[in-house]
């Protein structure tokens, strides 16, 4: 590809070039990232269990595809506020409501009104943040320290979800009844009752079949208990030390293959294909918010109603609970009033979020807080015009795309010049284009594309589980529970689709970075520390890598040495090599036969390793 539009010179080839790209089912899932550290996605609850929360991945699809389909922005925003709340909710609606479940959950907490609290304060800090650009966070205990918000209007917000009812209690089961809805049309409900019912009727079969198996055993025992074979789990040794030559071992193993079969059924029934991780409310009518006195759950002050911040000039909303009465409809004024064309925060918190996703940083840097402490806008007046283009053209985020992706700001090459640095250091004016490093899950992606093993067939669905070393799974408190094994072809899939458990990271993952799940992430920060190096270089995934490229330059290349150097390189840097790079290439090799008595794929192995760790891979300029 990257040859192909070096050699077409039409003046055309860079606008379609963009809209290829933005038409591609993988733009959603690179974008999609960027707002899932935004509202902290993961798939586990933290805490000392840190057991998986149900369905949720179905919230990831749905954003990857809400980018793909170009969903207007203010739809975006009333779904995962309200979706339950909307006039008829399609399937979508309801599976954006996942957002409120993404945060950490203690089903064990030593004081649970605390822990409800700080369950609603997690939600009020990534809805304000994220959406609007305001620390309200700030004002649980205290008025704004910097920023015009009373402590009232933080528990005027929080009034807004006072009526959802919590993720679980004690147990995993009340989750399934708290936060699981099923969200299947009737055809399909159908077909999954005719799957269950096929499901209970194998059930009985196989039960029957080692309940007669077992009356023909009891004949021929000696000495033994009628009532062991009744246990959920029957020890096999101890029934065939008890059982006499007239059972065959034949006959013996057909019983242990039923009774596997029967266990592992009974054990993993079907579940509806349609289940989503959503909010629920508890009724129309909501408990009442009060002000608590420092923050404390235990000395509730005066009762507040539901209110937007009073900064913003805006009246008491009216409010109106679901026909039904199955919810108070207050998430549904709150998110009309986010969504509002009319807000001012809102599409300028957007508009810098897409520009910081292409530049690196937003035209406000601090992109999570707008208010007094946060950055000032570098352009303030373009900030403001990309804001009203965004809602002109429907709140469209492929349009904003379009517009920096064309800019000849956007264009500029990362080269310096030492006057330009002199007087912008900071390049707080886009004279240049600034350099930076990989996210880390592009240096998986793009490790595993160089190597022609990306899976970029399959999207959506299941997460799928990288391998974790023994020894970093054996640093959990119960090591390798709720990691499952993936086939290899699952392994090879994008990196958004790895499953995200709070207390176990894949270790390439977080030596670059990975945003920590616990908080709302606005921006990632490109450290630089040794488990980075020692990572790319000794690590099973990237010497496991290594070999797969090498055999794949072998196949494209030959045995040539300088055609292998050439193809590894071109493949890694995106360019054609100098040819002194490949001599450089071609005498590394021959060093390590001669000096380390390395074999020649053994060479071209560690070859191909140096080139996945190469600076010009690495970093984008």
């Amino acid at each position: 590809e990257v040859d192909a539009f070096i050699k077409d010179d039409r003046p055309e080839a860079y606008a379609e070039l963009v809209e290829s790209l933005l038409n591609s089912p993988h733009y959603g899932e690179h974008w999609a990232r960027y707002w899932l550290d935004l509202v902290r996605y993961a798939e586990s609850n933290s805490f000392e269990r840190d057991n998986p929360k149900p369905f949720v991945w179905r919230y990831r699809d749905y954003v990857i595809q809400a980018f793909n389909r170009d969903v207007p922005y203010d739809q975006f925003i009333r779904e995962q506020l309200a979706g339950d709340e909307l006039p008829q909710p399609t399937k979508d609606a309801l599976i954006a409501t996942g957002f409120y479940r993404l945060g950490a959950w203690d089903d064990e907490p030593a004081d649970p009104l605390q822990a409800r609290y700080d369950e609603l304060d997690d939600i009020i800090t990534t809805t304000a943040q994220g959406f609007l650009g305001l620390t309200m966070n700030c004002c649980r205990c205290h008025d704004h320290k910097l920023d015009p918000i009373p402590q009232a209007d933080y528990y005027r917000f929080l009034a807004f979800f006072a009526g959802t009812e919590r993720y679980g209690l004690r147990s995993d089961d009340s989750v399934y009844q708290r936060s699981i809805r099923n969200i299947a049309t009737p055809e399909e409900q159908a077909a999954f009752q005719q799957q269950l019912s096929e499901h209970n009727a194998k059930v009985d079969q196989l039960r029957a079949e080692l309940d007669a198996a077992e009356a023909r055993m009891q004949e021929h025992l000696v000495g033994g208990e009628k009532d062991d074979f009744k246990r959920d789990s029957v020890r096999l040794d101890v029934i065939r030390h008890h059982i006499g030559k007239h059972i065959t071992q034949a006959e013996f193993d057909v019983y242990a293959s039923t009774r596997k079969q029967w266990t592992d059924l009974r054990n993993h029934p079907p579940r509806s294909a349609d289940q989503a991780l959503c909010i629920k409310e508890s009724g129309s009518t909501p408990p009442a918010t009060r002000i608590l006195g420092r923050g404390n759950p235990h000395v509730p002050g005066d009762e507040v109603q539901p209110g937007f911040p009073e900064v913003l000039g805006m009246p008491t909303p009216s409010i109106t609970p679901l026909a039904d009465g199955s919810s108070s409809g207050r998430r549904r004024v709150l998110a009309d009033w986010i969504a509002s064309p009319e807000n001012p925060l809102t599409a300028r918190v957007m508009v810098n979020r897409i520009w910081q996703g292409h530049f690196g940083r937003g035209i406000v840097r601090s992109s999570n807080n707008f208010g007094l402490q946060g950055d000032r806008p570098t352009h303030p007046q373009l900030l403001d015009w990309l804001a009203a283009e965004f809602v002109e053209h429907g709140w469209s985020i492929k349009h904003l795309h379009r517009l920096i992706l064309m800019s000849s700001t956007y264009l500029m090459s990362s080269s310096a010049n030492e006057k330009a640095l002199a007087n912008d250091p900071q390049n707080d004016l886009f004279w240049r284009f600034d350099m930076r490093r990989l996210r880390a899950e592009e240096i998986r992606d793009s490790i595993l594309a160089v190597n022609g093993s990306l899976n970029l067939d399959k999207l959506y669905g299941p997460s799928m589980y990288p391998d974790i070393p023994a020894e970093v799974m054996a640093g959990q408190s119960r090591p390798g529970a709720n990691w499952e094994k993936s086939s290899e072809e699952e392994k090879r899939r994008r990196s958004i689709y790895i499953h995200i458990k709070r207390s176990l990271t894949v270790p390439l993952m977080a030596a670059f970075d990975v945003a920590d799940a616990d908080f709302t992430c606005p921006v990632r920060f490109a450290t630089t520390q040794p488990t980075q190096a020692l990572g790319m270089l000794n690590s099973e995934f990237l010497n496991q890598q290594a070999r797969v490229m090498a055999e794949h330059a072998r196949q494209q290349a030959g045995n040539e040495p300088a055609r292998q150097v050439d193809f590894c390189l071109h493949q890694t840097l995106q360019r054609t090599p100098t040819q002194a790079e490949i001599d450089r290439g071609v005498q590394l090799m021959q060093n390590l036969q001669q000096q380390q008595q390395l074999s020649a794929d053994q060479a071209l192995q560690n070859f191909c390793l140096l080139a996945l760790n190469l600076n010009e891979f690495i970093y984008l300029d």
